[in-house]
């Protein structure tokens, strides 16, 4: 079931495979017990804090639903946006294996002290990535002591390299898209004994992947917690960015173990340049659909065409279906975050994180999206919950969109 409205801003899937069973072996990786094993570790860095869960209520009245919550992920160890603490964890718990010691008995002092880095020796990490990741795995590696070899796909921002460089990374732009690189980066850490810290698995290569989703899904414990702390109700709809999924599908994943008894609904909200979940929805077998070539979107932290095998598992299972977006979606997120209405906190959020705002204000504020509330079942009492997942990582471009208009409606 395909709908194509208003000049092709926006593509709808339905997902043909969800199922209304539990995957309790994929949702065991994400039970609260274990959740809270690696928040705990993520805590004991001195710069944690939990980012803020905001209520736009203003916005909410204005596009008739019962409330929205975003989980601004701009203030993330200083790094404006939440990719570290995928990276954070894995590299964390890459250590305590081969140091033979278990995670909760483990503190940032305690994997850079002396001993620990005399048994450790100086290690380097890899890893692809548009910038926000890759940024992220290079300041875990420095902050433990280690080093850190980035590699991004042609068409990358400059100042998203400068920062990956500034953490103390060697970082280039390649001359392929995403999915090549990652291939580059996996036969560089084979021939230098690298490890590479990714979050797409392939066979072989899967224990990382999934841990650095498992330092994803603790944002869900955070927003559970602060929802609980504002007497808010429960998400109905969760709109979530999908590059190979990995971040969507941990949320997802923790989400419908916490809330099993009345589950969200789990929308996936990805480019059109790079629409891997739209077309493997829409297959007859439920198959990987992968999207090639150089997949040029704003949404840069999205653009990838290939779906992490366990990622598209979990959303083929629980997600209500898959929106491709024109880059137009994502820009008007990033103005509607950045213009508030009365006293709703400003959003300063980026090409990726706004995303999903764009489509929720799309449907809830033209003729065009009705059709669509009806088959998601968004209406007038639903709770929205949104993740903002990064800021102005390319500040330039930002404003390019924000102040100067680019990408209009």
């Amino acid at each position: 079931m395909q709908n194509k409205i208003d000049r092709n801003y926006i593509k709808w899937v339905k997902n043909k495979f969800k199922s209304t069973l539990f995957n309790e072996e994929e949702l065991s990786f994400f039970q609260e017990e274990e959740i809270k094993k690696v928040l705990a570790f993520q805590k004991t860095h001195s710069l944690y804090t939990n980012t803020p869960l905001y209520n736009l209520r203003n916005l909410a009245e204005y596009l008739n639903v019962a409330d929205i919550r975003v989980k601004d992920e701009s203030y993330r160890f200083g790094l404006n946006a939440f990719k570290v603490m995928g990276g954070i964890y894995a590299i964390g718990r890459y250590l305590a294996e081969q140091l033979g010691e278990n995670m909760e008995d483990l503190s940032f002092e305690k994997l850079r002290s002396p001993e620990n880095r005399k048994k450790l020796g100086e290690l380097t990490f890899i890893s692809a990535t548009d910038g926000n990741h890759g940024r992220g795995v290079a300041w875990a590696a420095r902050e433990l002591g280690h080093q850190s070899s980035i590699y991004m796909p042609k068409g990358s921002s400059m100042q998203r390299l400068t920062s990956i460089r500034n953490e103390g990374a060697h970082a280039e732009i390649t001359e392929f898209n995403y999915d090549d690189t990652v291939r580059i980066c996996a036969e560089l850490a084979k021939k230098n004994g690298w490890i590479m810290v990714q979050d797409t698995a392939w066979e072989g290569y899967d224990d990382i992947p999934l841990w650095i989703m498992q330092g994803y899904a603790s944002m869900g414990l955070e927003i559970v917690d602060q929802l609980k702390e504002a007497d808010a109700k429960p998400p109905t709809h969760i709109f979530l960015q999908a590059g190979v999924g990995s971040f969507a599908a941990s949320i997802a994943a923790y989400m419908f173990q916490h809330y099993r008894e009345n589950p969200p609904i789990v929308i996936v909200v990805e480019p059109e340049k790079a629409e891997c979940f739209y077309k493997s929805f829409s297959t007859e077998d439920g198959h990987i659909e992968m999207v090639g070539g150089e997949m040029n979107t704003i949404m840069a932290g999205l653009a990838c065409g290939e779906p992490n095998a366990r990622a598209y598992g979990i959303l083929r299972q629980y997600a209500k279906g898959a929106f491709s977006c024109h880059d137009n979606i994502a820009a008007l997120g990033m103005r509607v975050y950045g213009n508030p209405l009365k006293d709703d906190p400003k959003v300063i959020s980026g090409e990726s994180g706004a995303a999903t705002l764009g489509l929720l204000y799309y449907l809830r504020s033209l003729e065009q999206g009705n059709e669509m509330n009806g088959k998601i079942s968004l209406d007038s009492n639903s709770n929205v919950l949104l993740i903002s997942t990064e800021g102005d990582t390319d500040p330039e471009h930002y404003k390019k969109i924000v102040w100067e208009g680019s990408y209009p409606n």
